[in-house]
């Protein structure tokens, strides 16, 4: 399977709290709920799109729990997302946790388990959120694909996403496209370490 990771994030990098004001309130963080008011229509449908090629989510322990408290709470019979959330297959990432309520789950302790799920067949495993486990997993060369939707706005607080010292990773855009609300979708395959190089004028560039 693919490992693919799904993150909404701010112009100013932010990714915590994309939902509610109420989702993520860690740290203090007040200022959620800034990807709501730009969920336009063809948001839904790329991101119900991009759902239906997941065979499994992976998830960290904070993400998990926040998930299993809403999803199956939401009832919309026109909801796009309900069905497949809680019926996909969960992978959970935790040294901690001893039992998972939202079902089916599954809790991985380390990241060779996930190496060993990758091996398996399947088209897409997709990680949404997560934006630690996302990090680990870039830093230990696990994710093949990273999509963004970058929001219109600055939020200046907030957990940022790729936070914090890790390693260096190249990433090659393979798609991209404007929504009518301003949502940037942004898809990268990875491509190895990032590469580097020193400016020395335009005519060393052609």
């Amino acid at each position: 399977m693919k490992l693919v990771l799904t993150e909404f994030v701010t112009l100013d990098g932010v990714s915590q709290g994309p939902g509610s004001p109420s989702e993520d309130t860690s740290g203090g963080f007040t200022r959620g709920g800034w990807l709501v008011p730009y969920m336009d229509e063809l948001f839904v449908r790329r991101a119900a799109e991009q759902l239906h090629q997941a065979d499994g989510l992976l998830l960290g322990r904070r993400t998990y729990e926040a998930f299993a408290r809403d999803w199956p709470r939401i009832t919309d019979p026109d909801d796009p997302f309900t069905e497949l959330m809680n019926s996909l297959p969960k992978y959970v990432v935790s040294a901690t946790l001893a039992e998972c309520a939202w079902q089916p789950a599954t809790v991985l302790r380390t990241l060779e388990g996930v190496a060993e799920l990758k091996e398996g067949p399947g088209r897409e495993l997709q990680v949404h959120g997560s934006a630690r486990l996302g990090r680990a997993l870039l830093d230990a060369g696990l994710v093949d694909v990273v999509r963004l939707v970058v929001a219109p706005t600055v939020i200046g607080d907030g957990r940022r996403l790729f936070d914090g010292p890790g390693e260096a990773a190249g990433l090659r855009l393979a798609k991209h496209e404007a929504t009518p609300s301003g949502l940037l979708l942004l898809e990268y395959e990875t491509v190895g370490v990032a590469p580097v190089g020193e400016y020395e004028g335009v005519s060393a560039l052609v």
